[in-house]
């Protein structure tokens, strides 16, 4: 936690009253955003994410900002990236640099028919902002503009941390030229501190720093078992059709319990924070008398624990079906990998898995596909302790360390390519933000928190709580 003498020099109370006064313009700022649809996907237009990145870097410029860009690497194909907007306040001498990352690209906003309002008309209810990326990630990008504003309005010439500004375009498609836009643009985008605003909180009232990310590895089986189709009339009976094999290999990557059953995976301590099960099935929307699988905290089988999923199969639909034993049957595998579990091993233990266990000696191949690393904070930093007791401040109660049980595959390309930083992921989703669904929302009263809590981030940041608190950890 941030030391007394140090929280005590901070101007609290006037950051607080920065953020409350401008919370109205922030949100309208917000519902403009929301309203253009860019989507880095190739089916989508284009010049709507164009517009998407001048409309972010009007918003930077307006905080005072003049070193404000818009930038893009080519892709594999010969074509350009996303447009990246990237924006700089020099540090003073001996001051940290905190780079603020986002994303301002969003998902596609799906069947119309299941919103209930247009998704890029953003729309207040009951306290929350509905709309296409209204949470996932419009509202980090506003909230890394509204806590700089709060901070240079508070603070004037004495805030002397270098700030980045560092807003990707392409991160819903799966950020294909991440990787070459850090090591194009590498001096550009190097600070001590990364704040990466792209999660979630534990509950709405109650803020989070996500300390930890599974990683991900994905890849696609198939099962053959004749050389071309045959009647099922005829043959059925002494041969069974690769959709059935390939069905009977599924079952074997799970054990009675439900917990991965493939050997060689690691497996993280049990995480010690609450997940109420009636909490969880009505966040997932869990049927009734579904039972849910595995061993353990529901912490742990979400944050500690891998996963393995089947996420698409081919196999001819019920409406195009014939009597035909079939040849041969795919199927698409995602599996989340506990932190501290090497991806390359976790896709050699998936494929020699599928290898040991082909049913009947049915012919079974694995093709590798993509591998993200996990990512864990070292919560013992100084920026950790300064963004928790930040957190804890705003929200006005303890902030929890969580998990999250999907991956963010470009964290690591990140600790990659910056070693030294710190990375601090956090967020303005909380369960009911039904991001990448239909109804994407954001808490308000949240999202006015979260902005305070950064502000107050960054002032403690200015005041020396990476010095002072580096200085506290080695003592």
């Amino acid at each position: 936690m941030l030391a007394p003498e140090l929280a005590a020099q901070l101007p609290i109370a006037g950051l607080r009253a920065s953020v409350a006064a401008n919370f109205a313009t922030t949100v309208a700022e917000l519902v403009e955003l929301v309203a253009i649809p860019g989507i880095a996907w190739e089916a989508f237009d284009a010049a709507q994410l164009e517009r998407s990145a001048d409309a972010v870097a009007a918003l930077i410029r307006s905080t005072g900002l003049d070193d404000v860009q818009i930038l893009r690497v080519p892709k594999n194909d010969g074509g350009q990236g996303g447009p990246a907007v990237v924006a700089r306040k020099l540090p003073a001498p001996g001051m940290p640099t905190i780079v603020l990352y986002a994303h301002h690209d969003v998902q596609p906003p799906g069947d119309s028919a299941l919103w209930n309002s247009e998704p890029f008309v953003a729309t207040e209810r009951d306290g929350r902002l509905y709309g296409r990326g209204a949470a996932d990630d419009k509202a980090g990008i506003m909230a890394h503009i509204a806590s700089f504003r709060a901070v240079t309005e508070t603070l004037g010439a004495e805030f002397g941390v270098g700030i980045t500004f560092f807003i990707e375009g392409e991160e819903e498609a799966g950020s294909p030229t991440f990787k070459d836009f850090l090591h194009e643009y590498r001096e550009l985008l190097a600070g001590d501190v990364i704040v990466v605003a792209d999660s979630a909180n534990w509950q709405v009232g109650v803020p989070a720093l996500t300390t930890s990310l599974r990683g991900l590895v994905d890849g696609t089986v198939e099962v053959r078992v004749t050389n071309h189709a045959v009647h099922s009339g005829m043959f059925g009976g002494p041969l069974l059709d690769a959709p059935t094999l390939l069905a009977r290999l599924i079952a074997t990557f799970h054990d009675e319990q439900g917990s991965v059953a493939v050997a060689g995976l690691h497996t993280g301590p049990e995480v010690a924070l609450d997940y109420p099960e009636d909490s969880f099935r009505a966040d997932a929307a869990v049927l009734d008398g579904v039972q849910l699988a595995g061993r353990g905290s529901l912490t742990s089988r979400l944050w500690a624990q891998p996963a393995l999923s089947i996420i698409g199969m081919d196999i001819p639909s019920v409406d195009m079906s014939s009597n035909t034993l079939l040849p041969s049957a795919r199927a698409k595998i995602s599996m989340r990998l506990a932190p501290g579990q090497d991806p390359a091993a976790a896709m050699e233990a998936l494929a020699a898995h599928v290898a040991a266990n082909a049913p009947f000696g049915a012919q079974a191949t694995f093709v590798p596909g993509e591998a993200g690393q996990a990512f864990a904070t070292d919560t013992t930093a100084a920026a950790a302790r300064t963004a928790l007791w930040a957190m804890g401040e705003s929200w006005g109660v303890p902030a929890v360390e969580t998990g999250m049980g999907g991956s963010i595959p470009f964290i690591a390309d990140l600790k990659e390519t910056f070693p030294e930083a710190q990375i601090l992921v956090t967020g303005v989703e909380d369960p009911d933000s039904r991001a990448h669904s239909a109804n994407e929302s954001l808490h308000l009263g949240d999202f006015e928190k979260a902005i305070v809590s950064q502000a107050l981030l960054l002032a403690a940041v200015n005041a020396g709580a990476l010095g002072e608190q580096k200085a506290d950890t080695k003592g």
